[in-house]
């Protein structure tokens, strides 16, 4: 039985740190090749100009590609980040930020994602990263 987003946003309230649950992320799809979420920008997370932080984006990313592997896994299992490239692109403004995040590869032991972080309502990509995931 596949995951559901309800499942997935029930997983974020029970097994993740306060810090991150401040984040007020909304999983909206998850499958077993990815997941995706979306984090408001809020006063919180904007710096200058209303520009949300690159350690939120990070942060969006990390539990994006995370989401992906308990897609992939079909439960929530822990896994550990062993690697995390974020090259960011553009200042991310506007109401909201998406991140979709995708199994690139699955191995026994090393689960691969990429992600990519959009702005909305403005459509433009804000960052992306990759991670590499560590199934202990």
């Amino acid at each position: 039985m596949s995951l559901t987003p309800q499942d997935a946003q029930q997983f974020l309230k029970d097994l993740f740190a306060p810090w991150v649950q401040s984040l007020d992320l909304t999983v909206e799809a998850i499958s077993p090749s990815g997941a995706t979420l979306t984090m408001p920008i809020t006063p919180d997370l904007a710096r200058v100009g209303g520009i949300v932080s690159g350690q939120a984006l990070a942060a969006l990313a990390d539990t994006s590609m995370v989401f992906a592997t308990f897609g992939h896994m079909q439960e929530a299992r822990p896994v550990a980040t062993t690697n995390l490239d974020t090259q960011f692109l553009r200042p991310g403004l506007g109401d909201s930020i998406r991140c979709e995040a995708e199994i690139v590869r699955a191995g026994k032991s090393l689960i691969f994602c990429k992600a990519t972080l959009t702005a909305l309502p403005s459509e433009k990509v804000t960052a992306t990263a990759t991670a590499t995931f560590f199934i202990p």
